[in-house]
């Protein structure tokens, strides 16, 4: 049980670093730099992080990116407003994400200025063959580790792990939470919690400063990712930039 729980662990928060370090702080923020070798080092990463999950960089930063553009209008991908439920709201998210992936959907200009790409892992990583392959290893790990069948929901959690992230601050902290800079959008901080969001979960300040490469604000709103990215770019991984912290 006790190595159950350290995998789900590892694996929750891996998976959620990858995600606020590349998809969101880097592809759609561009908080920092970084070189080919070390970009391609993190998309190798992520994709082993999350999996059947794994949504592409440049995708998700364009989402996103009209995510900000467009908060809680009809243009917003995803809204609380315009969602019935959660699970609308990540089948309407992954509909969508889905067709600009495969070129359905054309975003404005605007939305693909500077983008990662790396189309060979991303159509691979986006395939039924990845996603299947990922939920038969959860699987199988849990059928060997596991000491009752309930252990066995779990797996939705592994299976799912970007979705699930993505309820947590596209639904929840755009409904409960805290405003401690008013807006003209839903967005709310759900400090104490953020300590399973990795920064994450300031989201109101989030959308006051998109391209701040810290989340918190306040001195007890802690964003443990902020001293990882101080660090990589000390020892030379990325290089952060400077950038005026403008709000919507």
């Amino acid at each position: 049980m006790s190595i159950i729980l350290v995998v789900f662990l590892v694996h929750w928060y891996l998976s959620l670093f990858t995600l606020t370090f590349l998809q969101h702080r880097y592809a759609s923020h561009a908080v920092f730099s970084m070189s080919k070798f070390w970009e391609r080092f993190f998309y190798l990463l992520a994709y082993i992080a999350q999996g059947s999950a794994y949504v592409s960089p440049r995708t998700f930063a364009i989402l996103h990116r009209m995510h900000h553009a467009y908060t809680d209008t009809e243009k917003d991908p995803h809204s609380p407003l315009f969602d019935k439920n959660v699970f609308t709201l990540m089948w309407n998210t992954r509909a969508f994400s889905t067709s600009i992936f495969n070129g359905g959907f054309k975003p404005e200009e605007r939305f693909l200025k500077n983008l990662p790409d790396w189309p060979a892992l991303d159509k691979w990583a986006h395939s039924w063959m990845s996603r299947l392959m990922w939920v038969l290893i959860y699987i199988g790990f849990y059928i060997w580790m596991a000491p009752s069948p309930w252990w066995f929901l779990f797996i939705f959690f592994h299976a799912l792990n970007v979705p699930v992230h993505a309820v947590v601050i596209n639904w929840v902290a755009h409904k409960y939470g805290t405003v401690s800079y008013k807006m003209k959008n839903t967005s709310k901080n759900l400090w104490p919690f953020d300590i399973i969001m990795l920064g994450e979960a300031y989201h109101n300040n989030h959308h006051k400063y998109p391209s701040a490469a810290n989340m918190g604000r306040r001195w007890y709103e802690i964003d443990p990712v902020y001293p990882v990215l101080l660090l990589f770019n000390w020892v030379g991984i990325i290089k952060l930039n400077r950038q005026p912290l403008n709000h919507e």
